[in-house]
């Protein structure tokens, strides 16, 4: 009887449950770490306890099979517009920004940055309103402008709106979500937008992400990639229709090349008017595809072509990038553009963001900001998003238990 109990003593710590949940048998894709393989991930106290080949059922509270699926990094998506208070429920043409929990988790995305909605003068409404009470890690890249953004015949066309001092200043008091400064919808040709979202960055020390807008003669891209951007700064809209990716002959332009080997930063920002095929199908045969993938979310480009980040990543797959490329774009790389490094892997001690995905095989059709039809064989879903180790988005309740597990159970008082 001794010699029985001593065992059973000795066998106890086998049996503790470590981890509140553990998914099992999933293809694990983090490009950080390096993984591309069969893992497990274990989770405790909303955490990533760990990442192994075969971590024992027994050890955790719950146990889910993923065995079909991809699991990967929450995503992080850095081209959004979340602004949905009294001034800034507008972007350029009349589209509107959308609340950020109704449409990021059934998705995959747990990060995501505002781009632009909010400038100096009212990002404190943003933070306090939108920010600070979305489940989602919501950061912010501050406009230029400090009444944020306007459009084409809005305030991102005064320039005596745009102080580079004030800007910075705002990013300095908010370090902890501003990161970055963005310029957008500029239509004239001087580059004061331009100098002045980098006179911001600078004072604070945080990338700049440029929509540059309208073409016009004197503000040329190659002068904007090669003399205005910093090594960091980012280039989003990068396969838009009416800009120069390709030269006359369909290549891609040099100058494009040149300023990605200088530093700059080329990102989708898909949106309803930035993704061409006719661009992005011959830039990526030639090598040239996106540092990060973003969706540039909106009420136009969810009910568009755009439609989710999940979308968008299919069609990159479908273009010709891997998919362990189109998770690193997604995942870690623009975590590092936005130097918030704790986002985009799952390290041992992370926040337990993580997605789901599952692969399908068939017939698929993808439309670009034009229209066009991508026709493809392989499209993403998002089966599963936790935030911090708890259920944010179940497709298929694979969280759940079946419901006749839970027995009879007596009638319960109606709440309202």
């Amino acid at each position: 009887m001794k010699k029985f109990l001593i065992a059973l003593l000795l066998a106890l710590p086998a049996l503790a449950q470590n981890y509140d949940l553990l998914l099992k048998g999933g293809h694990v894709i983090d490009p950080k770490n390096n993984i591309d393989g069969r893992r497990d991930v274990a989770i405790s106290a909303g955490k990533i306890a760990a990442v192994a080949p075969n971590i024992a059922p027994s050890q955790a509270k719950k146990v889910i099979d993923v065995s079909r699926f991809y699991v990967t990094p929450g995503l992080v998506d850095i081209h959004v517009h979340v602004f949905t208070g009294t001034s800034g429920s507008y972007l350029a043409g009349g589209m509107s920004s959308v609340i950020p929990d109704h449409h990021l988790f059934q998705t995959g995305v747990t990060t995501a940055v505002d781009a632009g909605s909010s400038g100096y003068k009212n990002f404190p409404e943003f933070r306090d309103k939108v920010i600070k009470k979305s489940r989602a890690t919501i950061y912010a890249m501050l406009n230029i402008c400090g009444l944020g953004m306007g459009g084409v015949n809005g305030n991102e066309q005064d320039q005596s709106d745009m102080d580079a001092q004030a800007t910075a200043n705002m990013a300095q008091a908010n370090k902890d979500i501003v990161v970055g400064i963005k310029t957008a919808h500029f239509a004239g040709p001087e580059w004061t937008p331009v100098e002045r979202a980098v006179e911001a960055g600078n004072l604070a020390n945080i990338p700049v992400m440029v929509d540059f807008g309208i073409i016009v003669d004197g503000r040329p891209h190659d002068k904007l990639f090669l003399e205005k951007l910093r090594p960091g700064d980012i280039y989003t809209h990068m396969f838009r229709p009416f800009d120069p990716v390709l030269d006359v002959n369909g290549n891609v332009n040099a100058f494009y090349i040149a300023a990605r080997k200088r530093g700059v930063i080329f990102d989708v920002g898909h949106g309803s008017g930035s993704l061409a095929f006719q661009w992005a199908v011959p830039a990526l045969k030639q090598g040239f595809m996106p540092d990060s993938i973003s969706t540039d979310l909106h009420n136009g480009s969810v009910t568009g072509g755009m439609k989710s980040m999940i979308n968008v990543m299919s069609k990159f797959l479908n273009m010709g990038m891997s998919l362990q490329q189109v998770i690193r774009a997604s995942t870690w790389n623009p975590a590092k553009e936005i130097h918030r490094e704790q986002h985009g892997h799952l390290s041992v001690g992370a926040d337990a963001d993580v997605a789901v995905l599952r692969l399908d095989q068939g017939k698929f059709g993808f439309t670009d900001v034009e229209n066009d039809r991508l026709d493809g064989t392989r499209k993403l879903e998002c089966e599963l998003t936790l935030r911090k180790g708890r259920t944010a988005w179940d497709l298929n309740g694979l969280t759940s238990d079946d419901w006749r597990k839970r027995g009879r159970t007596l009638p319960r008082k109606q709440e309202h």
